[in-house]
């Protein structure tokens, strides 16, 4: 779990996300200020390296075939004898190259930082392969040198450390740690609850099972035709489905996404399904009812911008990419000033901020945690560290891409985040892309401190090359919203569109980022992305450098 931004303190304000499971928070083909097509122009031809639309069963054989041969791959590719391969995605080129993800075993455990992706021509010919870690998987012994009982023990005081109250945790397990230095033996311990703002808490620790050293920790909880009267967007339509006089916020055009009501408190559960007698949601207005549906109706109608967004720009089917929706929960707890995503429900969740009557549903609210269980099911990104921050960076990126996507009239694309909701209280946005430091805490540009950062403030780095690499450097004016951008080396870039910089940041995100893919390799990773996809002498790669270089990126 992981907060929308950084909590200085328990008491300021945070929007959760989740990472295994994220929390705030890209967009098309073209450089218009929406991916969708005119009407009355033909669609460009499909970049060659650009992803395809797999049918259930077009992919369900791909990763047949890609496990049968896992340990063929796995020989291959240069693992050891007790080393395994378990394919976990599996995403195919225009040109038919195939790119696979795998997680790894090692003797039958686990291996957390292991996963790596292979990337397969059409003719069969392996073209490369992608590492979350370079160093070989070997371990003296299995045989722990301390008991699960003290790592469980390490685990709950780290957990108490956040707010939670468990005394216990879920359980320890044994696995190889290959997220940084020499892979070891470790346990891996999951400790539930509350953290002390009402986030729920999902910590994952890992204890050297020789030492008792703590190695590493992260959340799972990443810090999201009816009519909608929404908070945010004005009067929206909305998918519904009609049961008996009812009707409910069931959208069965988008995979069956559904929205609940767990009306004020902090249940894990799902809580009530919304539904209305006239097949309109909400008044327009926020209410401190547990009972007001304006919230739900702002939770559904992100939703479904943000399935329609990821389906036209990337042909990606659901956040698993598999044709099946999540779920939203809106009002939950009291005064909660967060929203997050959690993959093991896999659904989003939204307080409803102070006086509980600023919900924080606003469409790249939505669009950035959802993107938190993209990032999830694809490259896995660490919710520490720099891979941390390009985790939250993701979800910022994603969920601008949402923004500029719906093309409302209230709520026009722009390249601030959370400017909607008002979290700081003085109308101010949470984070700036442009220059990410006018927050206060951000980091604009690179620095070997950048990863002691909270993953909110490091995540800078990330929305600056975005931005960068979008519109340019230098003043102007998108949507009425005036920027300034600078470099960190004075340079003078020109963007090359916002709608094909999404198009390299999501193939570098499917294809070429892992679980430990901190800025130095982020670069690697989408200059591979737009030599795949522009080729490596264009203007669009070139601008990719130039962009990394300007927040000093090298």
């Amino acid at each position: 779990m992981s907060p929308l931004y950084a909590r200085h303190k328990r008491t300021t304000l945070a929007i959760a996300t989740a990472v295994a499971a994220g929390a705030l928070l890209t967009t098309g083909l073209t450089t218009s200020a929406s991916a969708q097509t005119p009407a009355g122009i033909a669609a460009a031809k499909p970049l060659a390296a650009a992803p395809t639309a797999l049918s259930a069963a077009a992919r369900t054989t791909l990763v047949q075939k890609a496990q049968a041969a896992a340990a063929e791959t796995a020989q291959h590719i240069g693992l050891g004898a007790k080393e395994k391969l378990v394919v976990k995605d599996v995403v195919k080129d225009v040109d038919g190259t195939v790119h696979t993800r795998y997680e790894r075993t090692y003797a039958g455990l686990p291996v957390l930082g292991g996963d790596l992706v292979v990337h397969t021509a059409e003719s069969g010919k392996t073209e490369g392969v992608t590492r979350a870690t370079k160093s070989a998987i070997k371990v003296a012994s299995l045989k722990p040198q301390i008991s699960a009982a003290k790592a469980e023990k390490q685990a709950v005081g780290a957990a108490k450390t956040l707010g939670s109250a468990k005394n216990s945790a879920n359980g320890a397990r044994k696995v190889i740690w290959a997220g940084s230095g020499k892979p070891v033996l470790a346990y891996e311990t999951i400790v539930g609850g509350l953290q002390d703002d009402g986030t729920p808490n999902q910590l994952h620790v890992i204890t050297d099972a020789a030492t008792g050293k703590k190695l590493f920790q992260y959340q799972g909880i990443e810090n999201a035709t009816g009519t909608g009267k929404t908070l945010y967007s004005g009067s929206v339509s909305l998918n519904t489905t009609q049961s008996g006089s009812t009707y409910q916020l069931n959208d069965s055009t988008r995979g069956g996404h559904k929205t609940y009501n767990v009306k004020h408190s902090t249940s894990s559960g799902t809580g009530t399904l919304v539904t209305s007698s006239t097949n309109v949601f909400g008044t327009g207005t926020a209410s401190s009812s547990a009972t007001d549906q304006t919230a739900a109706a702002d939770a559904a109608y992100g939703a479904q911008e943000t399935w329609d967004f990821y389906k036209n720009t990337f042909g990606r089917s659901g956040i698993k990419d598999d044709g099946k929706a999540a779920y939203s929960r809106v009002h939950y707890g009291s005064s909660y000033v967060n929203a997050f995503w959690d993959d093991s429900c896999f659904c989003m969740t939204y307080g409803d901020g102070e006086g509980n009557t600023d919900p924080l549903t606003s469409l790249d609210v939505a669009g950035h945690e959802m993107s938190h269980g993209v990032t999830a099911n694809t490259a896995g990104l660490d919710y520490s560290d720099e891979s941390g921050g390009l985790n939250e960076a993701t979800s910022d990126i994603f969920g601008t891409g949402v923004e500029f996507y719906a093309n409302n009239a209230s709520d026009k694309g722009d390249y601030l985040i959370g400017e909607k909701i008002d979290i700081n209280g003085d109308g101010t946005p949470l984070r700036y892309m442009d220059k990410p430091s006018k927050d206060g805490g951000s980091a604009d540009s690179w620095s070997s401190s950048v990863g002691n950062l909270d993953v909110h403030y490091s995540s800078g780095v990330a929305n600056h090359f975005f931005y960068l690499l979008s519109e340019g450097s230098g003043a102007k004016t998108i949507n009425g919203v005036s920027y300034n951008s600078p470099t960190s080396n004075g340079s003078t870039v020109t963007g090359i569109g916002r709608d094909k910089a999404l198009q390299i940041w999501y193939k570098a995100l499917t294809t070429y980022f892992t679980s430990t893919t901190n800025y130095k390799a982020a670069r690697t990773g989408t200059l591979s992305a737009a030599a795949a996809l522009y080729g490596s002498g264009s203007t669009e790669y070139k601008a990719v450098a130039a962009a990394w270089s300007a927040v000093n990126v090298s």
